[in-house]
């Protein structure tokens, strides 16, 4: 019955029956387009403060894009883990737990987006200064990023939200209201920047309001009659139970993001010391590098989803058949992505920025990471099948050894032996490699399917006890 209850709900989708191709490309495609729309509402962003507003205020905005990564990152994370509890009770049937596991998780995303918000308009200065931020592109920096962490709270929300529709199956409605806050940002940026002439802050502004947009359309959604995974303020409570499992699978997930973001920090604040030429340079990288992402993303995020669905429903061999063709179909779909920007190098980068010598490191950037992407794809997606299978740990090993110390112990060495930036570049696909090979000889020799099986008893058996007789 509950079966049959969950696949007569149109804002879910029961991952655990049907063929899994078609199931990991429908939950993978609506995705793979809202992150489109994102990246590009991000692009046209900079493009319109670097067309109205010149190429200093394009170096501030993208002078620390990793520090915004730095403050959400771990709050992302969590609700990864509270993504993964969801799932599981979904695949398995168990609405009440369901419920309550969406509940815990709205209320702590709405608490984490304050404090985040708070922190960053209060640290955003010194944090830059530490970073190495160009004196002369610190005032902009600091008025941008401050306004930018006044939204803190509704990004923070829409993650969380958006992260309950996709841990029932529902990756169309968040696509669609990204769609609609993608076209508000630009429409506001144009208006703010482009017609009124209004100074930098404004396009952090526009970019506040169509993320809160976007929070509003998700939580009308939720609080939906009829929806698996309604949501009542009424019932807003953090349940100490359900905590504690969205903590075991998500903290790792946020340690892991957060050492990530702070060691990329640390590779921004070498990137700046090569001047407002670095920094700019970098930045319309990071713009381009983000499109790669696309398929990365969605297929890694879909796998998460997809694994704990059916892992809770003890569905191994579909669990396995999927997890193979999402890691196949990303490596290709990534690195076609990579050969284009690639060979379209001088294009995409001439559309951030015009000085010469600045475009002719952002196409060394380019052409030194696009052909790479592979091991990038390869990471992620085990990594998200690891989440859905519990074992949020080993990516938290894996990418805080990997990803974190050696790429700051590699970037250390580098820089004092050669101040270059091409020693930057190789920074990424060097750890994307070493990380690639420890991801294989994990998901060939470990027993991740059953593993799963082996926790999830301990915890029933573990209900049963603390059960008054």
């Amino acid at each position: 019955m509950a079966l049959r209850f969950l696949q007569n709900k149109q804002s879910a989708v029961l991952m655990t029956v049907g063929d899994p191709k078609k199931a990991i490309l429908g939950f993978a495609a609506p995705i793979f387009l809202s992150q489109l729309f994102q990246q590009l509402y991000s692009t046209a962003d900079a493009w319109i403060v670097s067309r109205f507003l010149g190429d200093d205020a394009f170096a501030a905005v993208s002078s620390s894009g990793s520090l915004i990564f730095l403050i959400i990152s771990f709050f992302v994370g969590a609700s990864m883990g509270a993504g993964v509890v969801i799932s599981r009770y979904f695949g398995a049937g168990e609405l009440e737990k369901m419920s309550r596991a969406v509940h815990t998780n709205v209320l702590v995303a709405l608490i984490c987006g304050a404090c985040v918000s708070v922190f960053g308009v209060t640290m955003t200065p010194h944090i830059l200064v530490w970073i190495n931020v160009d004196p002369d592109i610190l005032p902009l920096s600091t008025l941008y990023f401050r306004y930018y962490f006044m939204g803190a709270v509704a990004m923070v929300m829409y993650n969380s939200l958006k992260g309950v529709m996709n841990a029932v199956g529902d990756s169309r409605r968040p696509l669609f209201y990204l769609i609609f806050s993608s076209l508000l940002n630009i429409s506001l940026d144009t208006l703010f920047v482009g017609v009124m002439g209004l100074g930098i802050e404004w396009a952090a502004i526009a970019t506040t309001i169509s993320q809160a947009a976007s929070a509003l359309l998700c939580l009308r959604q939720l609080t939906r009659e009829g929806t698996v995974y309604r949501l009542s303020f009424r019932k807003l409570k953090i349940h100490g139970d359900i905590l504690k499992e969205i903590l075991r699978y998500g903290l790792p997930t946020a340690v892991q993001n957060s050492v990530i973001a702070f060691a990329n920090v640390l590779v921004q604040s070498n990137v700046n010391t090569f001047g407002e030429i670095g920094m700019a340079s970098w930045g319309a990288y990071s713009k381009i590098e983000g499109f790669a992402f696309l398929p990365i993303t969605s297929f890694s995020m879909a796998l998460t989803t997809y694994i704990g669905q059916n892992l809770g429903a003890k569905e191994y061999d579909r669990a396995k058949a999927g997890a193979r063709f999402g890691i196949i179909t990303s490596l290709v779909l990534s690195e076609i992505t990579g050969l284009l920007i690639y060979l379209l190098a001088r294009q995409l980068i001439s559309f951030f920025i015009s000085d010469p010598e600045t475009v002719r490191w952002g196409i060394e950037h380019c052409r030194t990471i696009a052909l790479f992407y592979f091991l990038l794809s390869f990471s992620h997606c085990i990594a998200g099948i690891c989440r859905g299978a519990g074992r949020a740990f080993v990516p938290m090993l894996i990418m805080l050894s990997v990803w974190c110390v050696f790429r700051i112990i590699y970037i250390t060495i580098a820089m004092k032996i050669r101040h270059d930036i091409v020693l930057l570049y190789w920074a990424y696909p060097i750890t994307w490699g070493i990380s690639s090979v420890i991801y294989l000889i994990y998901y060939l020799k470990s027993d991740w399917l059953h593993g799963f099986e082996q926790k999830s008893r301990l915890l029933r058996v573990k209900e049963k006890e603390e059960q008054p007789a």
